[in-house]
């Protein structure tokens, strides 16, 4: 087995352990994160020597998945609305980093978070051209449209966590509402 690729699995497994982790209890600590990675305590230490090394690395894994789902949503392909039920769909599914990342503000500082990545810039795209197809409504500007659908995938993250609905009725109750919403 490759040892660059098997370091790599390693470090998702503690980001993707620490996100879930994170998510339910900002203050697990790095032994918290570990036995959720199921890895020992050093090996999260060996990737990440402090806390804030572990935070600034989901900040970038976060990214990354956004990047990964953007793709996976195929957002050239059909109808617009179609397109962006999908993309809210790949979303929905990053929803404990989001929740964590959105509920502590000591992350604000995550450099990506402020520049504009080529996810963003494929969101713009679809959305102006639901505008130009008419399958999204033209007097909502793409700003609103971008911040509509981060809402409603908030709302829905919340719901199941808040409520305890089932995460598949809070997947169908945002696109329901962003559809509703967006349609002209």
């Amino acid at each position: 087995m490759d040892e660059t690729g098997t370091r790599a699995r390693t470090r998702r497994a503690i980001l993707d352990a620490a996100v879930s982790t994170l998510a339910r209890n900002p203050s697990a600590s790095l032994a918290d994160v570990a036995a959720a990675a199921g890895v020992g305590r050093t090996t999260v230490h060996r990737y990440f020597r402090e806390r804030s090394d572990l935070l600034s690395a989901i900040g970038a894994h976060l990214m990354e998945l956004v990047a990964t789902t953007t793709e996976r949503a195929r957002l050239d392909d059909g109808p617009a609305i179609e397109a962006l039920d999908r993309l809210c769909q790949e979303y929905f599914e990053l929803g404990d980093g989001f929740l964590f990342a959105f509920e502590n503000p000591q992350l604000a500082d995550w450099e990506s978070w402020d520049s504009e990545t080529e996810a963003d810039q494929a969101l713009t795209r679809l959305i102006e051209r639901g505008h130009a197809d008419g399958t999204i409504d033209p007097t909502l500007s793409t700003a609103w449209v971008g911040s509509l659908l981060w809402a409603m995938l908030y709302a829905a993250w919340q719901h199941t966590r808040e409520q305890g609905v089932p995460k598949h009725t809070a997947l169908r109750l945002c696109l329901h509402s962003l559809r509703k919403a967006l349609t002209p």
